[in-house]
């Protein structure tokens, strides 16, 4: 089980040193930067929290006419960045992992930007979706409350976007990102200080437009008799607890985990803030820097959907984001497995769903997955030296290689590449996708090339080896089962080191069959394979 108990600082250092692992996750949200710093506790399993920063830099503030970043914005975020690694480095983190979502994923300087940020710090930036997003606030609220094995909801109200997310002890039943944040309608919405009551009904009615369809996949997905539990998670949830228990004890908790106040102290809260100015709610004393000017967009959107949810009470959790990206990467390192092992097969029902989606013939792809996966196994340590991932990487390009045929058979291998591009798989960050993408577009014509643009948005040297490496195996085992029959049933590969030869022998599945075509094909694939590996492929029955 999944211990989602919190040491304290006191606690954890007593502890071997020399054993501990300490990672550190940092997310490049609309408002603000934040890390976290944790210890691992692998034994139990369980992290603990050693330390948290948090910078606001507005990246949502982007240009009114271009939607770009602003520069001195960018600025402020590099500065950001590499304090936060120098108190990672500190505290001898092995690991920063950083995502970056609705601001950056936004604007169209965004990949540039997270380009310069990997020249300049040595930092990587997984450009993660809303979906998966969603996804790693459930993994975070899993780890650091009990859910019982009921259903709940959650709602993570961020700056640029709300996350509505139902799952229970054991998975998530749906993910929803919406384009409703505290920032975006606070700079989209408000122009009036204090609010006008013109705008504050727009508000509220923008508000409740945007959420009602998120809102309704949640509710089609709760089972007849469960009772809807509502969790809130980040800044705008936790400024408005603090604010309910400051006015209602005189004193801010210790920790919010598990805090709960209802919805008509909301509406309470709603009413007192759209009456005061910028100036007065900041003077609110449980009110954080920089909070008071987005805090009523982001009450407004809680109101809204709580009422929609049809809920009286909200439950807080202080783990969201930053800690489900640490239990991501825990999982990814093989440090958890009982209560979230269905995360260990998220990818493989996430890429299922999305060839279901475009029709793709499941038993061709499985059929070509195998054997995709038996020329990488094979071939490893020999003519190349993938690990795992990337092998997985083979595999999900593999079962949607033929997705594109959805939109038209000519250029097919371009649509899938389209398709995957944007197709929202969860489980996978930015760069997987990318390359999962590459891997199915050139499983056919033309090898990859720089002058290709899809080609180009892989970010590093490595990132395209893998596609030029692994992408010809996809190419001969499309060939291998070129009338899609399952004419070959296995393959065997010799790899002869002095001789610089490739043996493949093909075995059919019908001792009568001679697989001429799928001969016939390979001797044309197996050119390219043959050109980016130096060796001469001979095939035989």
């Amino acid at each position: 089980m999944f211990n989602s108990a919190m040491t304290t600082t006191e606690d954890v250092s007593t502890q071997n040193v020399e054993s501990e692992r300490i990672i550190a996750a940092i997310d490049l949200g609309t408002n603000s930067v934040h890390m976290v710093i944790v210890r691992l506790e692998p034994q139990i399993p369980s992290f603990s929290i050693i330390g948290k920063e948090k910078e606001t830099v507005r990246l949502g503030d982007r240009d009114i006419e271009t939607g770009n970043l602003k520069l001195k914005i960018m600025e402020r975020t590099v500065n950001a960045l590499k304090r936060f690694q120098e108190i990672a480095k500190t505290l001898n983190a092995e690991a920063v992992i950083a995502v970056a979502t609705s601001a950056i994923r936004e604007a169209p300087n965004g990949r540039e930007f997270l380009y310069r940020i990997k020249r300049e710090l040595n930092l990587h930036v997984d450009l993660i979706s809303g979906q998966e997003e969603a996804r790693r606030i459930y993994l975070g609220v899993l780890s650091g409350m009990e859910f019982n094995n009921e259903a709940h909801t959650i709602i993570d109200i961020g700056g640029g976007s709300t996350e509505l997310i139902l799952g229970d002890s054991h998975e998530e039943r749906c993910l929803n990102s919406t384009k409703v944040g505290a920032v975006r309608l606070t700079s989209e919405i408000i122009t009036t200080d204090p609010i006008s009551d013109q705008e504050f009904n727009y508000l509220k009615a923008y508000a409740r437009g945007m959420l009602e369809r998120s809102v309704e996949e949640v509710l089609s997905n709760v089972n007849f008799g469960e009772k809807l539990r509502l969790v809130g998670t980040s800044g705008t949830i936790e400024t408005l607890a603090n604010i309910h228990a400051k006015d209602a004890s005189d004193s801010i908790p210790s920790t919010l985990n598990g805090y709960s106040f209802t919805l008509k102290d909301l509406r309470e809260m709603v009413s007192r803030l759209r009456k005061m100015t910028n100036s007065e709610r900041s003077e609110i004393p449980a009110m954080p820097e920089n909070r008071s000017e987005v805090i009523l967009a982001g009450a407004v959107i809680l109101q809204e959907a709580m009422t929609l949810l049809g809920v009286e009470s909200i439950t807080t959790c202080e783990r969201a984001l930053r800690e489900g990206v640490i239990v991501d990467w825990m999982l990814a390192h093989d440090l958890i497995d009982n209560r979230l092992r269905f995360q260990s097969t998220i990818r493989q029902r996430s890429v299922l769903k999305i060839a279901k989606k475009y029709h793709v013939d499941l038993e061709y792809s499985e059929r070509i997955a195998t054997l995709a996966l038996s020329l990488f196994d094979q071939t490893k340590n020999h003519l190349h030296q993938w690990g795992n991932q990337e092998r997985f990487l083979l595999w999900a390009a593999s079962e949607l290689h033929n997705c594109g045929h959805y939109i038209s058979h000519s250029s097919h291998h371009k649509h899938s590449y389209y398709l995957i591009r944007n197709s929202g798989l969860l489980g996978y960050n930015e760069t997987e996708i990318e390359i999962i993408a590459n891997l199915a577009r050139y499983h056919r014509k033309s090898q990859p090339k720089k002058k290709h643009e899809n080609f180009q948005n892989l970010a590093t040297k490595e990132h395209k080896l893998v596609v030029e490496q692994l992408s010809p195996l996809l190419r001969l085992a499309t060939s291998l089962d070129r009338r899609q029959i399952g004419a070959v049933s296995r393959i065997e590969c010799d790899y002869r080191k002095d001789d610089k030869e490739l043996h493949l022998k093909v075995f059919p599945a019908n001792i009568d069959d001679d697989c001429a075509i799928e001969l016939w094909s390979l001797s044309y694939s197996k050119l390219i394979f043959e050109e980016v590996f130096g060796v001469k492929l001979i095939a035989s029955l």
